[in-house]
């Protein structure tokens, strides 16, 4: 028989056992509920820092998200990695159906994440190799691009400033503006997030897959024609084949790095589709 002192004794250390369980417990669920996911956390810096408040963005916002990006991997966002034997495009979205159809044909699948209008668009863009984005603009706009797995090559320019434009008033009319090539490189999922500005770092640029590849995109602010943000494709000419009636001379060196840019309606064999996003939910 236990004494009234030991019984006493015990049921306290139970009690006091069952009260620090329950505080680690409660512990737990607390940290398991503030854990974010990168993609919340991409969302949560959106919010804070990409605002019209907060417009031109700083030097340290630009930084952070930069950061935040490097570290987003595939599995983050949902998605699967595409490899040269499984070449449809689709990413976790593939259909089986389209598995003959030919690899010219295959569509870009954009996948909206998240957009609002006052200041970002979070997506996510899928390529079959050898699919392309043609060169277009992002008027007044800061662009981050991270590429999530494959390789993509990446061209892009700048406007000259103050502009220079070329017309021919001839039977045929023809306006081209002088740009000068701001990026021309390769990207892969190891490569830092980059950034295009907007009226530096590549503020137009081409979007070619080497090999399947995705790419999770941040706008801000995004396109919204009403408020002049309209995307405007272009077609690139080499510098030397509009330049010999015009004034100005550009030495064989800053030739290679210059390009006439001409606008063009939206290409017909631009061949996008919705994918649906299936990665963690964002809460806002």
């Amino acid at each position: 028989m236990f004494s009234k002192t030991q019984k006493a004794t015990d049921k306290m250390r139970l009690f006091l056992q069952n009260k620090v369980d329950c505080s680690v417990f409660l512990r737990f669920l607390s940290m398991s509920h503030k854990k974010s996911s990168k993609i919340q956390a991409i969302y949560d810096l959106c919010k804070k820092s990409l605002t019209p408040a907060n417009s031109p963005l700083s030097s340290q916002t630009i930084k952070n998200l930069c950061s935040l990006l490097d570290t987003v991997g595939v599995g983050d966002v949902g998605l699967k990695e595409e490899n040269a034997d499984d070449d449809r495009g689709h990413g976790l979205f593939g259909l089986s159906q389209l598995n003959r159809i030919a690899r010219w044909a295959q569509p870009i699948t954009y996948v909206d994440i998240f957009e609002c209008e006052n200041f970002t668009q979070i997506c996510i863009f899928c390529f079959p190799t050898s699919s392309v984005i043609p060169l277009h603009d992002h008027p007044g706009m800061t662009v981050f691009s991270k590429v999530l797995y494959g390789s993509l090559h990446v061209k892009a320019y700048d406007w000259v400033e103050p502009p220079f434009i070329h017309e021919s008033k001839g039977s045929t009319y023809f306006s081209a503006r002088l740009a000068k090539l701001a990026v021309d490189k390769v990207l892969t999922a190891s490569s830092a997030t980059s950034v295009l500005y907007p009226k530096a770092g590549g503020n137009l640029h081409c979007f070619t897959a080497i090999s399947p590849c995705a790419v999770l995109d941040i706008l801000s602010p995004p396109y919204n024609e009403d408020k002049g943000r309209r995307c405007t494709y272009y077609h690139d000419y080499p510098y030397s084949t509009i330049s010999a009636d015009t004034k100005l001379y550009l030495n064989d060196e800053e030739v290679e790095d210059h390009a006439w840019l001409a606008k063009i309606e939206t290409p017909d064999d631009l061949y996008m589709r919705p994918g649906m996003y299936v990665g963690p939910a964002i809460q806002t």
